[in-house]
């Protein structure tokens, strides 16, 4: 089982403004030299976190869809962000996992934002996805989610956590601390990228994208700055650190009922 190359993508965002984020981010990704497996965008990429889908939302295989089949592609990597997304008469945050081929998986956000009153706009999530990519499991999640241990708990043995965020600075610290202790209590590497500037409400981003390995040891990290970073997630570390920690096998068993 092959190691895995992952770039985060650490921006600004133009405020509800599709096109120009989709152009500015088409730069960004042009000027990549080194070759990845998988580039991460923050959540609600090609808009900022708005709650006006009415205004917004695509459908599912709308223009921003079709921008990020022609990326995967041109890359050769899988692409992964969310996006709004209006389906069967509802929205949604989205997350899609598109492939290079054109192929896609996606993952509707479960914990909806109630603070910044994300429930009074959007429709919750009911299922996980857990999607592959060079022999590794790996299961994408979106900002808020990342507050719920029953949620990101690890049951289906995945070995790389994505989180996709929106996380104001405000709550930074939050967001350095749920990210380690989500790796080390389920022993899996922990990429989780934000976004930085204020958005349209004035809400600042400091960004603090974070890659994690499976004993907490923080590998990246960058605060107020734009970056796009490539790295290499180390399979025989993943691998080591199970086999020294067994903790998974001892892990209290459960079943989350719907709402």
């Amino acid at each position: 089982m092959s190691d895995l190359r992952v770039t985060l993508v650490q921006t600004a965002l133009y405020w509800e403004d599709i096109s120009a984020n989709l152009a500015m981010l088409e730069r960004k990704l042009d000027g990549m030299k080194e070759e990845t497996h998988l580039i991460i965008l923050p959540e609600m990429f090609s808009t900022g976190f708005s709650m006006e889908p009415e205004k917004l939302a695509e459908t599912p295989d709308g223009p921003t869809t079709q921008w990020m089949a022609r990326q995967a592609a041109g890359l050769n990597a899988v692409l992964t962000g969310s996006i709004i997304i209006r389906d069967h008469g509802r929205y949604f945050n989205r997350l899609i996992w598109m492939r290079p081929d054109g192929s896609y998986a996606y993952y509707d956000k479960k914990h909806l934002f109630g603070l910044g009153d994300e429930p009074r706009h959007y429709s919750a999530g009911t299922r996980k996805l857990i999607t592959q990519l060079h022999g590794w499991k790996i299961c994408p999640m979106i900002c808020y989610d990342l507050r719920f241990p029953a949620w990101c708990r690890n049951v289906e043995h995945y070995d790389l956590y994505i989180n996709v965020a929106n996380w104001p600075e405000k709550r930074i610290a939050h967001w350095k601390t749920l990210g380690r202790a989500r790796a080390v209590e389920n022993l899996y590497y922990v990429a989780a990228v934000n976004r930085v500037g204020k958005d349209g409400n004035g809400v600042a981003h400091s960004g603090d994208s974070q890659v994690i390995d499976p004993a907490g040891n923080v590998l990246y990290c960058k605060t107020d700055q734009e970056d796009l970073f490539t790295l290499t997630l180390e399979r025989t570390v993943l691998t080591k650190a199970r086999r020294l920690f067994p903790f998974l096998r001892d892990m209290d068993r459960f079943e989350l009922k719907a709402d």
